[in-house]
């Protein structure tokens, strides 16, 4: 990381920043020089450190080799817990916000975007997105949702790769209304963005066994511990009127817990203080096999451990994932998480606080390109990093457990919940559900009162059907588009696109609208070469190095590298647990087909029984697949 932070503290000097004291760990009052302004900070457990904890909040100062903090760190820190300057930017006539409360509403679950396809004059607009834990949706907030994509937003419903919804072309003067309406209906986009914690993951399925239930009761109790507390999002959305469902006691109990120097004392937020963490943070929750949460690219992937009886014990945790990077800046890559260690199912919302108070504490706030964890634990090493952990969670983990292949499931189709009624997965392409599709959907959910899952593949689950149903909904969804898995392509059902182009800020091309075509180009190419119409490998678009759609666990990624240009990723596991590599820069999609003919067609003829796509590509090494890829002159008979 020497070389990262040399090239992150080069890159940031463009911005102009206010230079702040750096930090360096928690320290005793005494031990704080005159003359700085300072807010309480809590404590690594120390008996020889006793008297008030306080950390820098105010520009200083300093000598020019301490550490610097981005503009954002700044934003948050003048904001009086995420209120100022938003609540009187949304309060102007003007279409748009300012650029500290365009950083700021990102918390409140919203990014202020434009519509790029229209030249010549900015069109300003917000997208919204929700925060729904396991993807779970009651049937009173789909149908709101549905109601305000039509009333408010552009006639569309997103379901996005973290299980939430998104919905986009919200004008500036109608977001109250939207915002409470979602939350009157017992919703919240409360940290759907932003540097804190974001929608926590589970597996969507339904099912009633022990197990499957006790992960999503985990992974709402964690989105519950995580969960911002000033009360600022219902001060400015609806009048501070908290709605607001009771917590379990055991979530207060943790979050209240300052028994290894956690916590803020007496802050508005006890977790996240006015910094809140350096960067986005991801946790998903599962259980063994069942990888449809792409469990290592979290910054915590936390799965459930169960005895021979079935009855969940405690967790193992892994830590350090992530997907974003910078092109052409070789010390930003994706990563995948690494196991940390096992915890009894007591003791889980205090192994998680750790770990967020020991990225909240020691990760990068000079440079956002290096602020997620997974540099932190790069960086260290897993094992500083969990004995700084411990140190926080007042524990020593015990041995990681072992756990099964995983296994991927997009849970499309019929399936029994376990109690006596039925589940169905609908694959919904790209995750946009509109038109003919949105009205139908509609109706089902309003008719039978069902309540709904949105899946971390982009797709959507209706929960608790009567057997009586299944034929009605059957013939009512044919009616929508949405087929019977069988009758659609393998392809489809596993590829992932992020929106991208025209209303991020950050795509430099296509993706959600570019997908479609590359799929079909990909199954003419599989027919070229004789492959099986129900062979596929796993494909995923982004329109940016971000990673949204999670290219880099693809067998087969296309990364935006430039207008009508893609990087290529290869080496992807169809159960997502390998990481891609970068096989080709700056291939113009005209000419995808010239790079994939070749690679397809000697995976044909050269892979073992059975051997998937991405395994191919690194048993085969790229130099190899380079070669025949420079060298190919079309099929030869």
């Amino acid at each position: 990381m020497a070389a990262s932070a040399a090239t992150g503290m080069a890159g940031a000097v463009k911005d102009p920043v206010v230079r702040m004291h750096g930090f360096r760990g928690l320290r005793p009052s005494g031990s704080i020089p005159l003359g700085r302004s300072l807010l309480a900070r809590p404590l690594m457990p120390s008996s020889s450190s006793p008297g008030i904890i306080r950390a820098i909040c105010s520009p200083v100062k300093t000598d020019p080799s301490e550490v610097k903090r981005s503009k954002v760190e700044i934003f948050k820190e003048q904001s009086n817990f995420l209120r100022y300057p938003l609540n009187e930017e949304l309060l102007t006539d003007a279409p748009n916000i300012n650029e500290a409360a365009t950083q700021l509403i990102k918390f409140h679950g919203s990014y202020q975007q434009t519509n790029r396809d229209e030249r010549g004059r900015r069109s300003y607009q917000f997208m919204l997105r929700t925060k729904n834990p396991c993807g779970k949706v009651s049937n009173k907030l789909y149908l709101a949702m549905d109601k305000l994509a039509d009333e408010f937003g552009i006639g569309t419903l997103r379901l996005t790769t973290r299980q939430t919804f998104q919905l986009h072309g919200i004008l500036k003067k109608n977001l109250k209304t939207v915002m409470s309406t979602i939350i009157q209906n017992m919703g919240s986009t409360l940290g759907a963005c932003g540097d804190l914690n974001r929608n926590v993951l589970a597996p969507a399925a339904p099912y009633t066994t022990k197990e499957y239930i006790f992960a999503q009761e985990t992974a709402e109790n964690i989105a519950s511990l995580l969960t911002p507390q000033s009360g600022a999002y219902y001060d400015l959305w609806v009048d501070g009127e908290k709605i607001m469902s009771a917590e379990p006691p055991e979530v207060v109990k943790a979050r209240n817990d300052n028994s290894h120097g956690t916590n803020f004392p007496d802050s508005p937020e006890p977790i996240y203080g006015t910094q809140f963490l350096p960067r986005k943070f991801k946790v998903a929750v599962t259980v063994p096999r069942d990888n449809s949460v792409d469990i290592l690219t979290n910054d915590i992937g936390v799965v459930v451990v169960s005895d021979s009886d079935g009855e969940p014990q405690g967790f193992n945790i892994y830590v350090g994932g992530g997907m974003g990077r910078t092109h052409r800046v070789e010390t930003t890559f994706p990563r995948l998480g690494q196991p940390l260690g096992y915890v009894p199912k007591e003791d889980v919302l205090y192994a998680v606080k750790a770990i967020v108070v020991t990225q909240r504490e020691h990760g990068r706030r000079d440079d956002r390109k290096y602020s997620r964890m997974k540099y932190l634990v790069d960086e260290w090493g897993i094992d500083k990093f969990r004995s700084v952990v411990e140190q926080y969670y007042g524990k020593k983990f015990e041995t990681f457990r072992e756990l099964p292949e995983w296994e991927f499931s997009s849970y499309v189709g019929w399936h029994e919940q376990g109690d006596g009624a039925l589940f169905c997965g609908l694959h919904v392409d790209n995750g946009r559900i509109g038109g003919t599709m949105k009205k139908i959907l509609r109706e089902i959910i309003e008719k039978y009162n069902l309540n709904v899952c949105l899946t971390p593949n982009q797709n959507i689950i209706l929960c608790d059907i009567d057997r009586s149903w299944k034929e009605p909904i059957t013939t009512a969804l044919a009616q929508a588009g949405l087929l019977d898995p069988r009758y659609v392509d393998p392809l489809n059902i596993t590829a992932m696109a992020c929106p991208a182009l025209p209303l991020c800020p950050l795509a430099i091309t296509e993706a959600e609208r570019g997908i479609p075509n590359v799929l079909k180009r990909v199954r003419a190419i599989f027919d070229k070469v004789g492959i099986k119409n129900d062979e596929s490998v796993v494909i995923r678009v982004t329109g940016c190095p971000n990673g949204c759609a999670r290219p880099y666990m693809a067998e087969l990624g296309f990364v935006g590298d430039g207008p009508n240009s893609y990087q290529i990723w290869l080496g992807g596991s169809p159960n997502q647990t390998t990481l891609a590599k970068c096989f080709m820069n700056k291939v113009k999609i005209q000419d995808l087909e010239k790079v994939l003919e070749p690679l397809f067609y000697y995976w044909r003829v050269k892979r073992l029984e059975s051997e998937p796509f991405g395994v191919f590509t690194t048993r085969t090494g790229f130099d190899k697949l380079q070669e025949i890829v420079d060298k190919w002159e079309g099929i030869k008979e």
